[in-house]
């Protein structure tokens, strides 16, 4: 069962905003997720090329235990300045942490992470601070633009176009019998848990088995999902890529660029009350997503990395029912299969809903019929 909007901001407090420009040498932008009342952070880097800021901060042993803001862009290192326009725009509003006597007086924690899209635009067009503070003025809760926007605007997976995907879950919670994990109805007087996850989908590897175009993983359902009526079964045509949406694009960035340098980042999140190791534990769980739905994933040239964030508005049990004293591992590893499903299926939604660029097709032009 997924939540309302089938994406991120299900969680309530999270709120999402991209900024991008595509077009005259641009294709490139930044996307925040905003939760400026704070919520505990962990992350998990797999890749071998990680571009991130902040993320020492995270670890469970360190001073400061909550994040006001995640900031995912393009730009490879370049596009990590977006996180000073995130932090311009919280502290404006004194959101951050505490460091003097006044409220203004704060730093707002904005960890950041980066994709390797710098071949879909003219050398020196990447996200700086204005991206990211653009990103924060348009932030929402509500439905979230997916595609070819924010940081996913330059983004490629494979051999096609890459973008922004997100997801949702609802979790019954550790005692609930399977028909209450249909309905989403927990009777076990514990609180139902949300889990979202938002993805920047730019692999190395391929997202569809292009012999079938059927993406590798099958958690996304196309019906109750995106719509559309059934996956192809057969072989697409991806020698031609200009997918009519060039978007006036310079066709001098063309999609046979083969420069291994990529990287699929994202933020899963819970309204869960976690530690900041157990929101490490929930990151990593996120990156099994990333293995079900490129292949390869975790390459040298990726810098796979997952933001977690626990917003507290529910605790998880403790000490009793049929796990006993494991009863709250029992419910983080039900957060955690949650968190992979979710990103795995956020993917695919950043994949199904990217539009294509002069020189790289996206999937909807090699496989208009699931549309």
């Amino acid at each position: 069962m997924t939540g309302a909007e089938n994406a991120i901001t299900d969680v309530t407090g999270l709120s999402v905003g991209h900024h991008e420009r595509v077009g005259s040498g641009w294709a490139t932008g930044s996307t925040v997720v905003l939760v400026p009342d704070g919520a505990v952070c962990g992350v998990d880097g797999r890749g071998g090329a990680p571009g991130t800021r902040e993320t020492d901060l995270l670890a469970p042993q360190n001073l400061v235990q909550q994040v006001h803001g995640i900031c995912l862009s393009g730009g490879s290192a370049y596009g990590l300045a977006a996180a000073d326009g995130v932090m311009r725009w919280l502290g404006e509003r004194a959101y951050g942490f505490a460091v003097g006597a006044q409220p203004h007086e704060v730093v707002p924690i904005v960890p950041a992470a980066v994709v390797f899209d710098l071949p879909r635009s003219d050398w020196g067009n990447r996200p700086d601070a204005e991206f990211g503070y653009r990103a924060c003025q348009g932030a929402a809760p509500g439905p979230v633009a997916q595609g070819c926007v924010g940081a996913g605007a330059g983004a490629k997976v494979g051999s096609l176009k890459g973008g922004v995907g997100t997801a949702s879950a609802i979790v019954p919670g550790p005692g609930a019998q399977t028909g209450e994990a249909q309905t989403g109805e927990a009777q076990t007087g514990e609180p139902r848990l949300t889990v979202g996850a938002l993805a920047v989908v730019n692999a190395l590897g391929e997202a569809v088995d292009t012999a079938t175009g059927r993406p590798w993983t099958a958690e996304c359902e196309l019906a109750g999902e995106f719509g559309g009526g059934a996956w192809p079964s057969r072989e697409g045509d991806l020698s031609s890529g200009d997918g009519g949406h060039s978007g006036g694009h310079s066709g001098s960035h063309a999609g046979g660029d083969s420069r291994p340098l990529n990287t699929t980042i994202g933020v899963v999140a819970t309204d869960a009350a976690l530690t900041k190791a157990e929101c490490q534990r929930l990151a990593m769980s996120a990156q099994d997503g990333i293995a079900r739905a490129v292949r390869p994933a975790h390459s040298m040239f990726d810098g796979d990395t997952v933001f977690a964030l626990g917003t507290g508005a529910h605790e998880l049990p403790e000490g009793s029912g049929p796990f006993g004293s494991a009863a709250r591992a029992a419910a983080l590893d039900q957060l955690c299969a949650a968190a992979a499903t979710c990103f795995s299926r956020a993917m695919v939604h950043g994949l199904l809903r990217a539009e294509g660029t002069a020189g790289l097709p996206a999937y909807r032009d090699v496989w208009p019929e699931v549309y």
